[in-house]
């Protein structure tokens, strides 16, 4: 997950609220299971094209040029009127920028109130399939129950893997062991 420090792009605060927001109106207009599906895609969407990400990130466009240029890709992508509506009021707010922490926020939400738990889970490589599911079957027997894992490449912790589950953080990467490493032999001198 590509977050940084700001209060916009934070995992809390405002984030949150423009999901509770989505949630709650999709489901006032028995629209959830849809909703859900196309916010998915819509993150997709963000993550596979480098030009939607240089306007969400650019401070520089104006806000009605932003407006038309989005709510134009959304509809020529098949979007439904709730998720260009909900874009449209996230972009006259000037918080386009945070629209990916949204479509985060929103998923982890949904999550929550189904009863899923999503693990983020950084590998140094992509992960097979056959791990995957070797991981899933590790956090059920942990008592997580029904797990959803997000999975991010980082090639800096070098191999091993970090697991972060809500506040937990699971870190078995060769970077924190070289790390602890360091420290252990920084003690001993």
């Amino acid at each position: 997950m590509a977050t940084g420090g700001s209060t916009i792009s934070s995992g809390g605060g405002l984030t949150d609220r423009y999901a509770a927001a989505l949630y709650s109106l999709a489901e006032d207009q028995y629209l959830l299971d849809h909703t859900v599906e196309q916010m998915d895609a819509l993150g997709r969407l963000i993550d596979s094209s480098a030009d939607l990400r240089r306007l969400l990130g650019s401070p520089l466009t104006d806000v009605n040029t932003a407006q038309k240029a989005m709510k134009a890709m959304l509809i020529d992508q098949g979007f439904t009127k709730i998720i260009t509506d909900f874009v449209g009021v996230v972009t006259a707010n000037r918080r386009l920028a945070a629209l990916r922490a949204i479509v985060t926020a929103f998923a982890a939400l949904v999550a929550m109130k189904r009863g899923i738990v999503v693990a983020d889970v950084t590998t140094a490589h992509p992960m097979t399939d056959v791990q995957e599911q070797q991981l899933r079957a590790r956090l059920i027997e942990a008592g997580y129950g029904q797990v959803n894992i997000a999975k991010h490449v980082d090639a800096s912790i070098l191999g091993g893997l970090i697991v972060k589950i809500g506040a937990r953080l699971y870190d078995t990467s060769l970077k924190a062991r070289l790390q602890r490493l360091q420290y252990a032999m920084k003690g001993a001198a």
